[in-house]
């Protein structure tokens, strides 16, 4: 490599490949345990050891491999240390075989014969830039004749544009036998026209293989990114997961990834969360959402998404009859998407989990979507609306919502303004028939002495494991009442740290005779058959 000295002058730099990382030789010391001890052309025909011993060797034939390169490297100290690399690669190969051929346990008749090792991993150990004399070492494994890998992950190792170069050759030679390939957080830290020269060779590699599964997450991408990826996008006609998280999705890269990713009709799980997207990306996805009738699992969470994208995303929701988990938390819907998104549920039947947080949905929408809800989802586990502005005007229709809810895992309704009288209606329908529910959040909504109600209700569940009431007004009575009710399974209450004993809401004075009735009724409430005896 040539470069100029600061009179002008050319002066030749060697870049020196000699030695290898410390975390490159631990990484071929995991590939070669995995070569000892799994399904591979050699241990079917050699026999194969067990975990433990194939590490105890691989790591004996790594130091054995090394200390032979690098004496040979000394002998040529002025060199790049390129002959060092191979003969290390080479020495490595040569005592895999001959440990095989001596002692290797044999394996036709065990189970784990039938299963051949079908994940190609190196994400393990440190997050570090992969350049080309690495990436030949790394990679080595994929060019073994006979491979039975279907499943690849370089996630956390960011690739260069020699390592690229190294890479591209071998993925094209084994596309057609690949179904998951994950090629997330796999060019950080490099400049943007390298980064986009990558993921170009990346996808002329891969275009036209038939994956089920990828993701691209955490790459940056942007629209530049996106069309980088355009061939592989492009040719792919079976993908059943597309993962396309914290990429930098502007309504510029949305519309990029509707135009390119056009075989959606088999497509399952579909992931958005964490970009810029806005109402106009939104928009977008919305158009993807119309040609995906088999999707069950749709994340457009911290998305940007206001009130008009919102709206286009939920009316193509409706379309998507087979949902099983929904993610839209984060975003700027608004009550009118809030109504929107509650005609969609009446259609899906199947959804089992649902994430509408921080959505601004305020009583209205909160009203229409509970009343949706009760309707239909019978096999509901996850129902989460934190941060909403839900009052305890809502609490009735969420009530009889949760209570036909009787696979609840978790229901989460933290940071809203519930208060005493809408966490009362909530804890009355709470308790027998919930007998799966094991997390309740209740955390700052101005609860005072409905937290023990809440309590008594709960900790009668066998398979209950965490209430969360913190950030509210409890006194310190009402604090030992809470930990008397879990003196058995403290555990299974959260923090009070963030407790305020004092605390007062702003509307405190206009209501105070609606709090001394609220008392007298909190006397006499009895929650599950248990009645709450005057002094």
């Amino acid at each position: 490599m040539d470069t100029k000295t600061p009179n002008g002058e050319r002066r030749h730099i060697t870049i020196k490949l000699w030695p290898p990382s410390q975390n490159t030789r631990q990484m071929l010391v995991e590939r070669m345990t995995n070569n000892l001890s799994t399904p591979t052309i050699f241990t079917r025909k050699y026999g194969s050891l067990t975990n433990s011993e194939g590490s105890k060797h691989a790591e004996q034939i790594e130091e054995t491999a090394f200390a032979t390169a690098n004496q040979h490297y000394e002998l040529e100290p002025d060199g790049d240390g390129s002959s060092a690399v191979q003969l290390y690669a080479r020495e490595c190969s040569k005592l895999i075989l001959e440990v095989l051929k001596g002692g290797g346990i044999k394996t036709e008749e065990k189970e784990t014969l039938e299963v051949a090792e079908t994940l190609f991993d190196i994400s393990k150990g440190q997050r570090a830039f992969i350049e080309e004399d690495e990436a030949r070492t790394l990679l080595s494994p994929l060019k073994e004749l006979g491979n039975s890998y279907t499943k690849i992950c370089f996630s956390n190792r960011s690739f260069g544009l020699g390592a690229a170069h190294v890479a591209g050759p071998i993925l094209a030679s084994i596309k057609n036998q690949l179904k998951e390939v994950d090629l997330s957080d796999f060019v950080a830290g490099r400049p943007e026209a390298e980064a986009l020269d990558v993921m170009n060779i990346f996808s002329e590699a891969l275009e036209g293989s038939k994956l089920t599964c990828l993701n691209l997450s955490d790459n940056a991408l942007g629209e530049k990114g996106v069309r980088a990826f355009g061939k592989l996008l492009k040719s792919q006609n079976s993908l059943e997961e597309l993962y396309l998280m914290n990429d930098g999705i502007s309504k510029e890269a949305a519309q990029a990834v509707c135009e390119l990713v056009t075989f959606t009709d088999k497509l399952r799980v579909l992931h958005f969360h964490n970009n810029m997207t806005g109402d106009e990306g939104a928009i977008a996805i919305s158009e993807i959402l119309n040609r995906c009738p088999l999707l069950e699992d749709f994340r457009c969470s911290s998305t940007r998404v206001g009130s008009e994208g919102g709206v286009a995303l939920t009316e193509a929701l409706a379309q998507c009859k087979n949902l099983k988990k929904l993610d839209l938390r984060d975003n700027m819907f608004g009550v009118e998407a809030g109504l929107k998104l509650s005609e969609a549920l009446y259609k899906h039947a199947y959804i089992t989990e649902i994430y509408l947080s921080y959505l601004n949905l305020e009583d209205d929408g909160a009203i229409a979507i509970a009343n949706a809800l009760k309707d239909t989802a019978p096999s509901l586990e996850v129902l989460e609306m934190a941060g909403n502005d839900i009052t305890a005007e809502a609490a009735p229709v969420l009530a009889e919502c949760i209570a036909t809810k009787k696979s609840l895992v978790k229901l989460n309704l933290s940071e809203n303004d519930l208060k005493d009288v809408g966490a009362l209606q909530i804890s009355k329908v709470l308790g027998e028939g919930h007998n799966k529910l094991k997390e309740v959040d209740m955390s700052q909504n101005s609860l005072r002495d409905s937290a023990k109600f809440l309590a008594k209700a709960l900790v009668r569940l066998s398979g209950f494991e965490l209430l969360n009431v913190n950030g509210n007004f409890i006194s310190d009575d009402g604090i030992k009442e809470l930990k008397g009710v879990f003196e058995g399974c403290p555990d299974k209450l959260g923090p009070l740290d963030e407790n305020d004993v004092d605390g007062e809401d702003e509307d405190d004075d206009d209501e105070g005779s609606e709090h001394d009735e609220l008392e007298a009724k909190l006397k006499k409430l009895d929650v599950n058959g248990d009645e709450e005896e005057e002094d």
